[in-house]
């Protein structure tokens, strides 16, 4: 259970890439089913070649940024609808990837120094220390992402997700935006790759295959469960949704589920994600809640003239 824990705050990094894409950009981007593994390659490639394990990860960002980078150059230069922007991306990632293992199809770092081999030396990986030390190191990017979202970059990216043409009118180049929340994404999730594969201990060609779904299913379970009605909110969400997620996949393991089955509960997750809210007592409370706000911005308007009026 622990083990599961700690692999849905891993993820949870991936998750909140997903997050700035699918949520904050509305850009259907396909290319995190390879740029998690074009981080988790090269910093298996740096880490075995004698690199710093920090260097390497930090390099895992970077080259999940670059895949980043190229779907956007491909939706916003080269005028390729965005989801097959991603595909194409995608595509030619798997060679590139192969090319970046040296033609391997899995590289073991069981024998090498990661980031996370003091923790295992102190004895505390595995544990409820760990999992708060892994909880601060996730804390610490989803915090940067927050206060990243409230930069005047980082709404000019929300209102490009929200109303592209409204936002241009005020002189934002949209198309800029969307290569930065597209870089900003595939290095989380690149990011996420190197953190990964250190923690398993091998990088393998196809570990990020059918990622986009474990990313949706984070993203759509998390706020369904937890809600979404800021960014410091949604963020959390993400990552809660994350761990739940991971939870729920350890816990049909342990139930003696097949391993092969993962993909088909992924799918399942994301369904029942979908359909829950939209149950009658979900939209009662939904109306409900929507109804008391009306009614405290009502009030709030209402009692304006009067503190105007007794201030005067």
């Amino acid at each position: 259970m622990i083990a599961g824990i700690e692999l849905g705050l891993l993820y949870a990094v991936m998750a909140l890439g997903v997050y700035l894409t699918f949520r904050v950009l509305d850009f259907p981007d396909l290319t995190v089913d390879q740029s998690f593994t074009t981080g988790a390659a090269t910093t298996a490639m740096i880490i075995l070649g004698g690199g710093s394990p920090w260097l390497a990860t930090a390099a895992g960002f970077v080259t999940g940024a670059l895949a980043g980078l190229i779907t956007g150059l491909l939706h916003t230069k080269a005028h390729i609808n965005g989801l097959l922007a991603g595909i194409l991306t995608m595509t030619a990632l798997y060679s590139i990837n192969l090319r970046v293992m040296d033609g391997r199809a899995n590289l073991s770092l069981l024998r090498e120094d990661t980031i996370f081999t003091p923790l295992a030396e102190l004895g505390v990986q595995g544990t409820w220390i760990g999992i708060a030390l892994f909880l601060l190191g996730v804390a610490v990017v989803k915090v940067l992402l927050d206060w990243f979202l409230y930069t005047d970059a980082g709404l000019a990216m929300q209102a490009t997700g929200d109303n592209p043409e409204m936002i241009r009118s005020f002189g934002v180049n949209t198309d800029h935006q969307k290569m930065l929340g597209l870089c900003l994404s595939n290095g989380l999730v690149g990011l996420a790759g190197s953190f990964v594969a250190q923690y398993q201990g091998f990088a393998d060609i196809g570990m990020g295959i059918g990622l986009i779904v474990v990313g949706l299913a984070s993203v759509i379970l998390g706020q369904g469960l937890f809600g979404s009605r800021t960014v410091v909110l949604a963020t959390l969400a993400v990552v809660l949704g994350s761990v739940v997620y991971r939870l729920v996949i350890t816990v049909a393991l342990q139930a003696g589920l097949n391993p092969s089955d993962m993909k088909l509960i992924s799918a399942v997750l994301v369904v029942a994600a979908l359909v829950v809210p939209q149950l009658q007592f979900f939209k009662r409370r939904r109306e409900r809640h929507m109804a008391s706000e009306a009614a405290r911005l009502v009030d709030d308007l209402t009692d304006t003239p009067a503190t105007t009026k007794a201030g005067a």
